[in-house]
């Protein structure tokens, strides 16, 4: 009897190996377009004199956040707690955790975190302030503190002048504490059908962080950081004159739900983010199953749809089963697809990366890198 213990399975891909070659479902990235987008985000910052920190929780992935900096990003964003170590152990030390936490494990990773790197973390509430203020003074930290505002989204955030007030107040009563500045991302806006509608809505946005900021000002409080904005509005924050930082993340990718809005003026991240499938089933008339149900694909903003070229004209995603993803077949197609190979563009990116393991990065057609998505299934 074979000893089963060293047991797994093959590698699913190689470096060198044609992208076609690789077993699927497997996460592919088309490193131009990739590379394309990355730097684009970077320029775009740096013309407007805006720091740039993207979103981490869109990717996961260290390799991906180092490439960033070396582009000029000044950190990343995380959204978790326990998502921001793999980033600090790779060398990312400058995080930001742009939502809320509450809990004494959350604080614990806080402080421990704030010894290795330069922290910042967002609150709403003067009991988060005092939990953290108290064990961060203790343990001889310091952690930045930025109160997020809200600016339209009605759902973190304070709303009005005596609440924010009362957390700067807060905040300053911590030697283990410092203000930094403002939190004001307002994600609702980010996929608003119209190029017109982000523009309209982003001014809005911009306007009322300026409010809050004009009134802190006022009081004699200055903000050094004001932080926000994302993938949809990106090129109306950095030129709205209130933003120093923004904070995209999906641009990297550019997902399904993103590339169905309206862009102008050819600033539109191109896809760089593939679901590489397998047709392997063509049993029932006029129904071919791929192997990217739901386990390999989040459908929370639509279902995939293929990459263009891609049979896109006879086969169409219609639902996904846990293991399964329907495809109807166009009427009088009479092809067998069985073993066929698809591209899947997902319609949201952030949690389709967190089903996986690696992304598979291939230039012209080769595949040329293998990521871990190190920071995946860290939600805590």
């Amino acid at each position: 009897m074979k000893d089963v213990s060293a047991l797994k399975p093959p590698s699913f891909a190689r470096i060198g190996d044609p992208i076609s070659q690789v077993s699927t479902p497997a996460l592919v990235l088309d490193l131009d377009a990739f590379d394309a987008n990355t730097r684009r985000m970077a320029e775009l910052a740096r013309r407007h004199g805006v720091a740039l920190r993207p979103h981490a929780k869109a990717h996961k992935s260290t390799a991906i956040a180092l490439r960033q900096l070396e582009l000029g990003a000044v950190g990343v964003c995380c959204q978790k707690m326990s998502e921001a170590y793999p980033f600090v152990a790779k060398g990312v030390l400058s995080i930001h955790i742009s939502n809320e936490f509450v809990g004494a494990d959350k604080v614990a990773m806080a402080v421990e975190l704030a010894g290795y790197a330069r922290l910042s973390v967002c609150v709403d509430h003067p009991a988060q302030v005092d939990a953290l203020g108290l064990a961060a003074t203790q343990a001889g930290v310091v952690i930045t503190v930025l109160p997020e505002v809200d600016i339209g989204q009605g759902r973190c955030g304070v709303k009005g002048n005596d609440a924010l007030v009362a957390l700067v107040d807060r905040i300053a009563r911590y030697a283990g504490l410092r203000f930094g500045g403002l939190q004001a991302y307002h994600g609702g806006i980010q996929h608003l059908a119209t190029w017109e509608q982000r523009k309209e809505a982003a001014g809005s946005a911009a306007h009322a962080t300026a409010q809050y900021v004009q009134f802190l000002a006022a009081r004699g409080i200055r903000c050094d950081v004001i932080t926000g904005g994302g993938t949809g509005t990106a090129e109306f924050d950095v030129a709205s004159g209130v933003y120093t930082e923004i904070q995209p993340g999906s641009y990297v990718f550019m997902d399904g739900d993103y590339g169905s809005r309206d862009w102008l003026g050819g600033w539109k991240p191109a896809h760089s983010l593939f679901i590489a499938s397998t047709v392997m089933s063509t049993a029932k008339p006029g129904l071919a199953v791929c192997d990217v149900g739901l386990k390999g694909v989040a459908v929370d903003s639509g279902l995939p749809v293929l990459r263009p070229g891609d049979h896109g004209d006879q086969l169409q995603y219609k639902a996904a089963n846990d293991e399964h993803g329907i495809l109807q077949v166009a009427a009088g197609d009479t092809q067998d697809y069985l073993g066929a190979r698809l591209y899947l563009i997902p319609g949201h990116c952030d949690p389709t990366a967190n089903l996986y393991q690696q992304y598979v990065g291939y230039r012209r057609d080769v595949v040329e890198s293998i990521w871990e998505i190190d920071a995946r299934g860290l939600s805590q």
